[in-house]
């Protein structure tokens, strides 16, 4: 069989048939009385079993050796190929994911893709101090997707770099008036995480985001946080946002006297803005409040202070007659100045 004919059949060009000939890999078992390469049967199906191996990756050094030795084992080298395939695919996917996000950016000019390129490697770098300068700059510069900083938030392990992507975040989010889905969902993933630092990372940046509606939503979903640091976080935005289903865990914090201030302040404004979440915020401090230990209720009292209606007064009028005098002490003067 001729080269031609070889060519037509196997779909290997003639020029490459030839080059196979030239380093050894596939020469043809004859030749013509004009001096034409001939194929045999054989030589066709070497053939064969070289595009085969090439197809996996294999260079033309790596088929030559697979074919010359009969015992060749091919474990190791397709454990090879794999890893090499796989981190050949990672590039391109990191690739693939820059082009969206430039393509996302709606850069208009070669100049402002290049920023945005700039940007991007900038927030990659291993140096915090340019991570910080490249998330200050996306602030105010380029609109980069918030998708792209909702995930660099929750990777970010340095306090200072993942404060400023927090605050350009915001500011996309603002921009966008609204997440958008992936961004939403990139950092209620971060709230599943079995990292209790991403998690942590996901709902501070929520919290700085709320209250856009769909911050507020993922927010309550980390009202059941195993972890309080995330709880408390959570509930504080979230109140600050009208939530009234942070309320249990506000009252917790009262009681706990973990930021007690901050959650006594927003349980006030949720209860002046609605009267039934008033009505659940008194049950929930005074509950069961003459079995806690004197800390508890002078915490306690200084909440009833600003809630609205009558109900906080009769308490604490209970309260300034308690056994403790320090407790009673505190509540009587809060009992004359609400009145």
């Amino acid at each position: 069989m001729l080269i031609g004919e070889v060519a037509r059949r196997s779909g290997v060009s003639v020029r490459m048939l030839r080059h196979y000939d030239a380093v050894g890999l596939l020469r043809p078992t004859g030749r013509t009385v004009g001096g034409y390469r001939e194929y045999s049967p054989d030589d066709v199906r070497r053939l064969l079993h070289v595009e085969g191996l090439r197809t996996l990756g294999l260079s033309l050094a790596q088929v030559g050796e697979a074919l010359r030795d009969p015992g060749f084992d091919p474990s190791g080298l397709v454990a090879d190929l794999v890893r090499a395939t796989e981190q050949r695919l990672e590039r391109e996917r990191e690739l693939l994911a820059r082009l969206h996000t430039v393509d996302a950016t709606g850069a208009g000019t070669w100049t402002e893709v290049v920023d945005v390129v700039g940007l991007l490697r900038a927030l990659g770098s291993p140096a915090a101090g340019r991570r910080q300068q490249a998330a200050l700059a996306a602030a105010d510069g380029p609109a980069l997707p918030a998708e792209l900083l909702a995930r660099s938030v929750l990777a970010e392990s340095d306090p200072h770099v993942a404060g400023a992507l927090r605050w350009a975040l915001r500011s996309a989010l603002e921009r966008a008036g609204d997440p958008d889905a992936a961004a939403a969902a990139a950092l209620a993933a971060g709230l599943g995480s079995d990292d209790p630092a991403v998690r942590r990372r996901a709902v501070d940046a929520l919290a700085d985001a709320a209250p856009v509606p769909s911050a507020t939503a993922a927010l309550l979903d980390a009202l059941a946080d195993p972890e309080p640091r995330v709880r408390r976080r959570a509930a504080t935005a979230a109140g600050r946002a009208g939530a009234g289903d942070a309320v249990p865990e506000l009252v917790a914090m009262v009681r706990a006297g973990d930021d007690d201030v901050e959650a006594a302040e927003i349980l006030a404004a949720l209860s002046r803005a609605d009267p039934s979440v008033a009505g659940r915020v008194l049950d929930a401090l005074t509950g069961g409040l003459d079995r806690t230990d004197p800390a508890t209720r002078i915490r306690v009292a200084q909440a009833l202070v600003e809630l609205p209606g009558p109900g906080p007064q009769e308490v604490l009028r209970r309260l300034a007659e308690d056994a403790d005098r320090t407790v009673a002490l505190v509540a009587g003067t809060f009992v004359g100045r609400r009145a």
